[in-house]
């Protein structure tokens, strides 16, 4: 099982890092080598595919691969097909797109030549997957004998029906499945590759091997995470998860009795570490060497800079701390913590002179200051000024030192609307973006069992955008548990008011908490791409209508 970090687009880079695997596999005397889904490209490839000169890169590529690949070990490898497929298949609706019939395909090589190739058949078109905008569906089971075995090849999508191309292939008389994936990770995504892999290999009484790619890709990150289960469904071999692995597994070997499970990452350790690599590999594949974090004392400024400093090293993050008249003392007490904790340079810059420069040229338009004589009181426009003048400084740090700003927003916030555009939300990666309000405080607790990276103020104190005196989030917003358990219902499963409702929620708090929502949109349309780690994220996970009458 080679669980490699196929880079999307680099195709020189991803055929050396096939060879290499390939060599080291056949050192270790593995028969057949499984590597991941659209390996040659990386996935996915997405409009690069319209791009005639990078699929016949990609084709070129596969050449090379059976010319140099040693001959003792077959290989099994994830391209873009050409001149394939079934292009009158009801599934494929794009015409344009099918003239060209390219096609999610898998070559076999062995002994410098090419064996057999096999084209996806189920194309997935929901969530983050786009496959029947460009793929043609194939049609035949591919079966081959490597070494005296019936060898059945599919791809990710084929394996999750239960009358699919899993079943055709055992029909034609696979004897084992190998199954290339590029399965995005999000919370609880592992029990669903599981159930199908031990349902075909329980239903077929065939062993069935899994491999997924590994690394960041801007909205998903891939877990690795492979596996193999024998005849029974059981597993007998692991990958590792986050990072490359190379593992070599016997599928006729007895299933342990008590499987290992050390190592094993919690749900909530595999959401941290899903979102240290992704911010890891969005910098490193972008030029990145340098992260800017603005530092509130907050929790989640300080969980991000965490993040970026598990993610980068401490002395590639740089953290400023930005007080305006209405900052705490202990908040700009826990933003220097913060930044001791996680080893990050910090400054302190403070927008006092600046606030008070802009609300002279805004004069009487805008309504500033709380300590006015005439009764008025600064709205919401003097509290996203603050915002926007720290927007301002992160910007001009970024662009003077060719660094990316992360922006700190969650969840929740995006999606009511508690967000700032060109504020608090400018910036080039978005790492809690898919990360609700509850669930930053449990990484951060998982996080500081390791070791202190989070101020422990900072988790037990109540979260405030401290831009007016004395103001907490729940002076606006419902409690947190309430709040994303209607986040939840409404963004990620798509409920309706009265669904939600009958779930216990008032009624009144569900119809206000989904108009924030719906008036929103906008809002996010702009936001930084930032990575899915629930069922459901904002951006191309979820693609409502910013104009729409619908309120149910």
């Amino acid at each position: 099982m080679a669980q490699v970090a196929a880079e999307v687009g680099d195709i020189d880079g991803n055929v050396e890092r096939i060879l290499a695997a390939w060599r080291l596999a056949a050192e270790r005397g593995a028969d057949v080598v499984v590597f991941t889904e659209l390996t040659v490209t990386g996935y996915p490839p997405e409009d690069l595919l319209l791009k005639d000169e990078f699929v016949e890169a990609n084709l070129a590529a596969v050449d090379r691969l059976a010319a140099e690949g040693p001959r003792s070990t077959t290989a099994v490898v994830g391209h873009v097909g050409a001149g394939g497929g079934d292009a009158t298949d009801a599934a494929h609706w794009d015409v344009a797109l099918a003239s060209r019939a390219l096609t999610n395909s898998v070559t076999v090589l062995r002994d410098n030549a090419v064996v057999t190739r096999y084209d996806k058949l189920r194309l997935p078109n929901y969530g983050v997957f786009d496959e029947a905008r460009y793929f043609s569906p194939g049609g035949r089971p591919a079966v081959v004998d490597v070494d005296g075995r019936r060898v059945g090849v599919i791809v990710c999508e084929d394996l999750w029906h239960e009358q699919g191309p899993a079943h055709t292939a055992v029909t034609a008389g696979a004897e084992v499945l190998l199954v290339l994936n590029a399965s995005p990770y999000h919370r609880g995504k592992r029990a669903d590759r599981e159930r199908w892999a031990t349902y075909h290999a329980a239903k077929s009484g065939v062993p069935v091997v899994y491999v997924n790619v590994v690394g960041g890709q801007d909205e998903v990150v891939f877990d690795g995470d492979s596996f193999a289960v024998d005849r029974a469904g059981r597993v007998i071999a692991r990958a590792a998860q986050f990072t490359e692995d190379l593992v070599v597994v016997d599928v006729d070997a007895p299933a342990p009795e008590t499987p290992d499970t050390s190592g094993r990452l919690d749900e909530t350790g595999e959401v941290w570490h899903a979102l240290v690599r992704s911010v890891g590999d969005y910098c490193r594949r972008n030029g990145f060497q340098e992260v800017i974090v603005g530092l509130s004392g907050g929790i989640d400024s300080a969980v991000t800079a965490a993040i970026a400093a598990d993610a980068l090293g401490g002395d590639h993050v740089l953290g400023v701390a930005m007080p305006s008249p209405y900052s705490s003392d202990h908040s700009l007490d826990d933003a220097a913590e913060t930044a001791r904790l996680t080893g990050c340079r910090y400054e302190v810059l403070a927008i006092g002179g600046p606030l008070a420069a802009v609300s002279e040229v805004l004069d009487d338009l805008v309504v500033t200051g709380y300590e006015r004589v005439d009764g008025q009181r600064a709205g919401v426009a003097y509290e996203n000024l603050q915002a926007r003048l720290r927007g301002v400084i992160t910007m001009a740090l970024a662009n003077e030192r060719g660094s990316i700003v992360l922006t700190t927003g969650n969840k929740s916030e995006y999606a009511v609307g508690y967000a700032t555009l060109y504020g608090d939300m400018a910036g080039g990666f978005a790492p809690l973006k898919d990360v609700p309000k509850g669930l930053v405080y449990e990484l951060a607790r998982w996080r500081n069992r390791s070791s202190p990276a989070v101020p422990e103020r900072t988790i037990g104190k109540p979260p405030s955008a401290e831009l007016r005196p004395g103001q907490l989030d729940q002076d606006s917003l419902p409690g947190y548990d309430v709040l994303d358990a209607i986040i939840e219902a409404y963004v990620e499963r798509d409920l309706g008011i009265a669904a939600i409702v009958a779930e216990g929620h008032d009624e009144a708090v569900v119809r206000r908490v989904i108009g924030l929502i719906d008036r929103a949109e906008y809002k996010r349309r702009q936001a930084a791409p930032g990575p899915k780690i629930t069922e459901r994220a904002f951006g191309r996970d979820r693609r409502v209508p910013i104009s729409s009458g619908w309120r149910g």
